[in-house]
């Protein structure tokens, strides 16, 4: 029985994987082939729905943590997760004047190779039990550069947002109301940004000992 359950786990990975792989394959084509033909303004038009799809998806990573289907800690997977989809749903779908910034194209690009490497790299590993060596080392590699690019394009896109998030007062609840309850969307802006200062050097050096653990592996087998 046992056995068995293992093989529903590592088939339902396996296909969760690859298919979030495919749609992460599908933005950054897509963000190449606008930003190359049309210029980085149309890259989001472009991307919007497989973006946000490929994105929403990983709200799934948070219940496997959660179930226990992988070995990743919520308290590493949850942050990252929640910035990427406040970003995708609560900045650039929710404020059109920001999708023609230039770091919408990094963004899209830093995410899609990010996550186009570390789905395939979980894809194969769950499928055939253990990814090409070079696949490993891009899988730990690859963030070194693309992390920094991504957070950057972030938090760049967050601050341009203010100034609108302001003048537009969407998602802010006034008092009075029934609830007896106000929220300013533009102060959870900021204190968001703020968030992203103690933040991402956790999470970046958290990256790094997974990544010296990973590829020290070889070298001690």
């Amino acid at each position: 029985m046992a056995g068995f359950l293992s093989g529903i786990r590592r088939l339902y990975l396996s296909v969760y994987n690859w298919a979030v792989f495919f749609g992460w394959f599908q933005v950054l084509y897509l963000a190449i082939k606008a930003l190359k033909e049309y210029g980085h303004e149309h890259v989001y038009d472009a991307v919007e729905r497989p973006l946000q799809l490929a994105q929403s998806a990983a709200i799934l990573e948070i219940l496997h943590s959660l179930a226990g289907l992988v070995r990743s800690p919520v308290s590493a997977t949850l942050p990252q997760i929640a910035s990427r989809l406040y970003v995708t749903w609560g900045i650039l779908w929710s404020f059109p004047e920001l999708r023609a910034h230039v770091f919408v194209s990094s963004l899209a690009i830093s995410w899609s190779i990010t996550e186009i490497i570390r789905y395939s790299f979980f894809g194969m590993k769950e499928a055939f039990g253990a990814p090409p060596s070079w696949l490993l080392w891009l899988r730990y590699s690859t963030f070194l550069v693309m992390y920094p690019v991504g957070i950057t394009s972030e938090v760049g896109l967050i601050y341009t947002a203010l100034p609108f998030i302001k003048a537009s007062e969407k998602y802010c609840l006034r008092m009075p109301n029934k609830w007896n309850f106000s929220f300013d969307y533009f102060y959870a802006a900021i204190l968001t940004l703020g968030i992203y200062v103690p933040g991402s050097p956790h999470l970046y050096t958290y990256m790094l000992g997974q990544r010296r653990k990973a590829l020290s592996k070889p070298k001690t087998a």
